[in-house]
């Protein structure tokens, strides 16, 4: 499974675990592979077009002789001779070349629907790598934050424990009034559940990464420090007409059915074919060693016309079955067209509410961090109680947690909107490039909005 997998020795940047996980990802390799084994499907199917060209070689032998009789034709009497006609045993061999016109035809059309599946194979790489990219993304920000706050956390957590320890001691020596150092008590173990939840939360983030990269499970992966103020804003900014466009040109699941009604128009043309008398040719060389033979070496040609006169009957029910598979694949496409239409537009206005509640989320956690400064510094004046500070401690945790949630969803909303409009990373093939250079390449490719700003991008060409 980790064959030639590079290991991880320094700091994880985002667009090093998308290359990775375009490298080295199980299911884009089984993807991958699916592709290629189409690929060479359709150039197996090339070889049914081909003639048949067949080499025999046989031996035959008998317990007694082969005698024949013969009769007067005139009188109707048989002839008082008997003759022997062929040895008891003797060989036979032969070459023989056969071009039947139906074969021919039918692999025609077979080999352009393998090529139409080839195509579907393509799409459905083309597919499992947005939906990869879609997933890196959201788990690198899950194990991003986790990394950011589990020091924040064990701090957290410790001083709510001191506290909790000296308000236990506090009522065990009656130094306060009971039900007030209860409610105290509480509030802490309140925040202390609180927190608790946060690291579970958090905790199967860095397995859920290294399962996307082909990394060692048990490995603790150490992630660059990103900067996660400025969220690209341009898709934004893409009109809408331009996306729609896009959508309807590249969409994978779309692209994916208009070959499938090539396949299936093709279906019907094979159907027709087997309709039509069909023609065969042969030649051969043939050689019996039979003593009895005058010419024990002669070439033999033939040319056979034939027909299935049941097809009268059951013709037209298999023209009218594979036309009910051609309407049937043209309405699949209309209503993957109608729902790809409308996933670019849910897609697009969960990029706005996510970008929306993202700043929303970095400008309570700005303020919650004020405030956690205030009342640290009140607690090193001796005005503030722990409980105070744990609060607020814990309040910016959350805020901060909140805050990479949010940035987390602004990320898997983006790459829906791309994987809805099939805008692929202009990226070279991930089995010929190297790790360095193919996360070069991922980092190139950062902003792929920049495609439907060109003018072009507004009359893109249609799907095939």
């Amino acid at each position: 499974m980790r064959q030639d997998v590079q290991p991880i020795t320094g700091p994880l940047t985002l667009d090093e675990a998308l290359a990775r996980a375009l490298k080295y990802n199980l299911d884009r390799r089984a993807k991958m592979m699916e592709e290629a084994l189409a690929l060479n499907q359709l150039d197996v199917s090339h070889f049914d077009m081909l003639p048949k060209l067949m080499a025999q070689a046989g031996y035959a032998t008998r317990n007694n002789d082969k005698i024949s009789e013969s009769r007067d034709a005139l009188t109707g009497q048989p002839s008082s001779s008997r003759f022997i006609s062929q040895d008891r045993s003797h060989n036979m061999a032969e070459l023989g070349f056969t071009w039947n016109l139906l074969d021919y035809v039918l692999g025609y059309y077979g080999t352009h629907q393998q090529a139409n599946r080839v195509l579907i194979a393509s799409e459905k790489r083309r597919k499992a790598m947005h939906v990869l990219m879609q997933d890196v993304r959201t788990a690198y920000w899950r194990a991003t934050s986790a990394q950011k706050l589990r020091g924040e956390i064990e701090k957290a957590v410790a001083l709510a424990e001191e506290a909790l320890t000296d308000s236990r001691k506090a009522e065990a020596e009656r130094l306060r009034n009971p039900l007030d150092a209860l409610r105290y008590q509480r509030q802490l173990m309140e925040n202390l559940r609180l927190l608790e939840a946060i690291d579970q939360e958090l905790s199967s983030a860095q397995v859920e990464l290294s399962s996307l990269i082909n990394a060692p499970l048990g490995q603790v992966i150490e992630l660059a420090e990103t900067d996660a103020k400025n969220v690209d804003a341009t898709a934004l900014n893409i009109p809408m007409q331009a996306m729609e466009d896009a959508a309807l040109a590249q969409n994978a699941d779309l692209r994916e059915q208009h070959y499938n009604t090539r396949v299936a128009r093709e279906e019907t043309r094979k159907t027709m074919v087997r309709l039509f008398p069909n023609v065969s040719f042969s030649y051969g060389l043939k050689y019996d060693s039979d003593n009895y033979l005058v010419n024990r070496n002669w070439n033999e040609a033939g040319l056979q016309l034939s027909y299935n006169l049941v097809n009268v009957l059951t013709g037209p029910t298999q023209l009218k079955l594979a036309e009910a598979g051609v309407k049937l694949a043209d309405q699949r496409r209309m209503a993957t067209q109608m729902a790809v239409l409308t996933q670019v537009h849910l897609a697009r206005l969960q990029l706005q509410n996510a970008r929306n509640q993202f700043e929303r989320a970095d400008a309570i956690y700005n303020t919650d961090v004020k405030i956690a400064d205030i009342v640290r510094n009140r607690e090193a004046a001796q005005a503030q109680s722990k409980l105070d500070s744990v609060s607020n401690s814990t309040s910016a945790i959350l805020s901060l947690l909140r805050r990479y949630q949010a940035l987390a969803q602004v990320q898997a909303a983006e790459s829906r909107l791309l994987a809805n409009l099939g805008l692929d990373p202009k990226i070279g093939s991930s089995g010929e490039l190297s790790l360095a250079e193919l996360t070069e390449e991922v980092k190139r490719n950062g902003n792929p909005w920049t495609a439907l700003q060109s003018p072009k991008a507004l009359h893109p060409k249609t799907a095939p």
